[in-house]
C-alpha cells in the first residue's frame, strides 16, 4: 500500500508533540507547585496541615474499631495498651542495646504509647516513626508541651510560661498558644500534649508549679485553661489538664517526695477544683492526677519502703516521711471525685510513675496495680515497664483486678487513637516539619505574649526607663543563675540591650562561684552608673534549689543592696524573689528565661515598649495580685526632655 507525504510526516509530527509535552511538563508542574506554594504561604500563613478537632466522646466508628481489636487481643496486649514509655530521643543505630530494648517494648510488650522528653527534632520524629512501623497498633505519642515545642524539642520555639500568659490577662493568648502548640505537635508526630497546667498557685513557697500556673486567681486560671484546651483540641490533639485535684498549694516537689494538701472537700470545691470543672466543661480529653497526699479525702496511711529509691528526676536529696495514699493511686480521688462527682469520662493518665512521690513507697508493679484499681487508664513512664505489665497481669490472674477493667481503659485509648487519625496515618512526614514548626507565627506570638506580660512591680528609685542614661553610661549586669548555664544564659538579654547601642558588662554567678568571684563582681558593680541584677531563679523539677538563687549570687545581691547601689532587679523565673530581698527598690518580673521574655524585659528597660503586665499572683506582705505599674514607651529624647523639665522646676 502506497503512503502519502502527510502519512509519512505523521510520526514526525507526533514525536514533535511528545517532545514538547515532555519539555513543558516540568514547567507546568513548576507553575502548579508555585501556585500551591502561593496558596499555602498567603499572608505569611503556614501550609495547611489540618487534623479533625478532637472530642472527648469517642465516635461510633472508633468504638467499633476498638471493640473489634479487643476481641482479638490477649490480656498482655490489653495491658500493654495502657503503658506509655518515656524516651529522650537521640540517634540510635538499630543494633544498639537502647534501640533493641525500645523495639522489644513495642513488639513484645505491645506498649500503647511513647512520651517524648528532650531531644533533637528529626532524631525524635525518625525514632518514633521507626517504632510506629514496629507496633501492631498505632502508638499514642505524647509530650509535656506546657510552653510549646521548645519545652521538649531542641532548636524550636518556647512560648512564655503560663504565668506570663496570666500576667497579660488575655485569654485569647492562651487559646492561640493552645492551637499553635497543637499544630506543631502534630507536625512532630505528637498527638497528646500534657498541658495545660490548671493548678491554682496560691502557695508562694511552691517549688514545682510556680510559673507553670496561670496564677492564683481561680477564675482566671479556669478561663485561661479552658481557652488553651479549646484551642489545642480544635487543632487535633488531646489536651490534658493537670495535676488533679490541684498541686498549687504545696511546698514539696512530687519529683522529690510526696506533697500533702491537708484541706477539706469544701475547700477543694471552692478553690482547686474550679479550673478542673471548667476544663471538663471545655471538653478536655484527658486529666492527669498528681502524686499528692489528701488526708482529709483519702486517709489511708502509707510508709516508706525499706528498699526505697529516689525517682528518676530527683537530685541527691529526697524527702522521706510517713504519708497518706496519693490521689494518683486513690479510688476515692479518681473514681469517686473525678469520674463520679465531676462527671469526667475521658482518659485518666497518671503522672510519671518514676517520680519519688511514688517510688519511695511502692514498687513499680504495685504502683501500676494501684493506679488501675483507682481508675487510671494510662500508666505513664514507669522506670520498669516489664514490672508494671507483670504486676497488672498477676493482679488480674489473682482476681484483684478484672479483665473487664483492663478492657475499659484499653478501649478508651484505642478509640482515641482512631479518632486522632492514627489508624489511617501513623507515620509523620519529615518534609513538613520545617514548614510548620517554629514558624514566624510562633516567633511573633511568643514575643507578643512576652511584651504584654512583663510586669513592673516596684520602681521606688525611679530608674525606669533607662533611656535617660547617657549613651556612655556604665551598665553592669549581674546575672545570677540556679542552673549550669553560666556561659550562655544571659545572652538574649545582653543582645537586646546592645541592639540599642548600650554597652553592658556582665558577670554570671552560680552555685560554683567562689568568694573571690563574688567580691570581684561586687566591686565592679559599685563602679557602674546602673546595676541590673538578672535573677534566673527558675523552677527546676526534682532539684533541691528549684526557684531559688544560689548562695553566692544571693550574697552579692545583698551586699549591693546594703551599698545602696542603683539597682534594677529582674526576675527571669520565680516572681516571688522580691520576698527574699524586700529592700530592692526597682523590681521587674519577666516570669521565665525564654528568649522572648529576655528581649521583652530589655525593651521594657529601654522604654521601647509599653509596660502593661500585672501580677497574676500576690507577693505576701508586699503586693497584691493585680499590681503592675503601667508605663508608656518613651524614646531617649522624651525621657531627657522630661528629666530636664523636672530639674528646672
Amino acid at each position: 500500500m502506497r503512503t502519502t507525504n502527510s502519512q509519512r510526516q505523521l510520526p514526525v509530527i507526533l514525536a514533535w508533540f511528545v517532545l514538547c509535552a515532555v519539555m513543558l511538563a516540568p514547567f507546568g508542574g513548576l507553575h502548579a507547585q508555585q501556585a500551591k506554594r502561593k496558596t499555602e504561604t498567603k499572608n505569611g500563613a503556614q501550609p495547611a496541615v489540618s487534623f479533625a478537632p478532637y472530642h472527648r466522646q469517642p465516635s461510633k466508628k472508633a468504638l467499633a474499631w476498638a471493640n473489634a481489636k479487643l476481641r482479638r487481643m490477649p490480656l498482655d496486649e490489653k495491658i500493654g495498651q495502657m503503658i506509655a514509655v518515656g524516651i529522650n530521643a537521640t540517634f540510635l543505630n538499630q543494633e544498639s542495646a537502647e534501640f533493641k530494648e525500645l523495639r522489644r517494648q513495642v513488639e513484645q510488650n505491645h506498649i500503647g504509647g511513647l512520651i517524648l522528653f528532650r531531644g533533637p527534632v528529626y532524631e525524635s520524629v525518625h525514632l518514633v516513626n521507626r517504632m510506629q512501623q514496629f507496633a501492631r497498633e498505632p502508638l499514642l505519642v505524647s509530650a509535656d508541651l506546657e510552653a510549646g515545642s521548645g519545652m521538649r524539642f531542641d532548636d524550636t520555639i518556647n512560648f512564655p510560661w503560663n504565668m506570663a500568659v496570666g500576667a497579660t490577662g488575655n485569654t485569647v493568648y492562651a487559646r492561640r498558644q493552645g492551637a499553635l502548640t497543637a499544630r506543631e505537635a502534630r507536625a512532630l508526630g505528637v498527638a497528646q500534649i500534657f498541658a495545660p497546667v490548671v493548678d491554682v498557685n496560691n502557695n508562694a513557697a511552691n517549688p514545682v508549679i510556680n510559673v507553670r500556673s496561670y496564677g492564683e486567681d481561680l477564675q482566671a486560671v479556669a478561663a485561661m485553661g479552658a481557652a488553651f484546651i479549646e484551642g489545642a483540641q480544635s487543632a487535633g490533639v488531646i489536651a490534658t489538664a493537670k495535676h488533679f485535684p490541684g498541686h498549687g498549694d504545696t511546698a514539696v516537689d512530687s519529683h522529690r517526695g510526696l506533697p500533702v494538701i491537708n484541706v477539706s472537700r469544701a475547700r477543694l470545691d471552692a478553690v482547686e477544683l474550679v479550673p478542673f470543672r471548667a476544663a471538663i466543661t471545655a471538653g478536655v480529653g484527658a486529666v492527669m492526677p498528681g502524686h499528692i497526699g489528701l488526708p482529709q479525702i483519702e486517709p489511708t496511711t502509707i510508709t516508706p519502703r525499706e528498699n526505697r529509691q529516689a525517682g528518676t528526676y530527683a537530685d541527691k536529696e529526697i524527702i522521706v516521711e510517713n504519708a497518706t495514699l496519693p490521689g494518683s493511686l486513690s479510688p476515692k480521688v479518681i473514681d469517686e471525685l473525678l469520674r463520679h462527682d465531676l462527671g469526667f469520662d475521658g482518659i485518666v493518665v497518671t503522672d510519671a510513675l518514676d517520680m519519688s512521690g511514688l517510688t519511695i513507697y511502692f514498687t513499680q508493679g504495685e504502683e501500676g496495680v494501684r493506679a488501675v484499681e483507682a481508675g487510671a487508664d494510662m500508666l505513664l513512664k514507669p522506670s520498669d515497664p516489664d514490672a508494671v505489665l507483670k504486676g497488672v497481669r498477676e493482679a488480674v490472674q489473682s482476681g484483684r483486678l478484672t479483665e473487664r477493667r483492663i478492657e475499659e481503659s484499653a478501649r478508651r485509648i484505642l478509640a482515641a487513637k482512631y479518632d486522632l487519625g492514627l489508624v489511617k496515618q501513623r507515620i509523620t512526614p519529615l518534609e513538613q516539619i520545617d514548614r510548620i514548626v517554629s514558624s514566624n507565627e510562633a516567633v511573633q506570638l511568643a514575643q507578643e505574649i512576652a511584651e504584654h506580660a512583663v510586669t513592673l512591680v516596684r520602681d521606688d528609685a525611679h530608674l525606669l526607663p533607662i533611656a535617660a542614661l547617657k549613651p556612655d553610661a556604665r551598665i553592669f549586669n549581674l546575672a545570677i543563675t540556679n542552673g549550669e548555664d553560666r556561659l550562655f544564659i544571659a545572652q538574649p538579654f545582653i543582645a537586646a540591650l546592645a541592639h540599642d547601642g548600650r554597652k553592658v558588662e556582665t558577670v554570671v554567678l552560680d552555685e560554683r562561684s567562689s568568694e573571690d568571684e563574688v567580691k570581684k563582681a561586687v566591686e565592679r558593680a559599685k563602679r557602674a552608673d546602673l546595676v541590673i541584677v538578672s535573677m534566673y531563679g527558675r523552677v527546676r523539677t526534682g532539684q533541691s534549689n528549684s526557684g531559688a538563687l544560689p548562695e553566692p549570687g544571693a550574697r552579692a545581691l545583698a551586699k549591693l543592696i546594703e551599698h545602696k547601689a542603683p539597682l534594677v532587679g529582674i526576675s527571669f523565673g520565680n516572681p516571688y524573689l522580691l520576698m527574699n530581698f524586700p529592700e530592692l527598690k526597682t523590681y521587674l518580673v519577666a516570669y521565665g528565661d525564654m528568649p522572648s521574655l529576655q528581649r521583652a524585659a530589655a525593651r521594657a528597660l529601654l522604654g521601647e515598649i509599653d509596660v502593661v503586665g500585672r501580677l497574676p499572683i500576690s507577693l505576701p506582705q508586699l503586693y497584691a495580685r493585680g499590681t503592675g505599674i503601667q508605663l508608656k514607651a518613651q524614646t531617649r529624647a522624651q525621657v531627657e526632655t522630661k528629666s530636664s523639665a523636672t530639674a528646672n522646676k
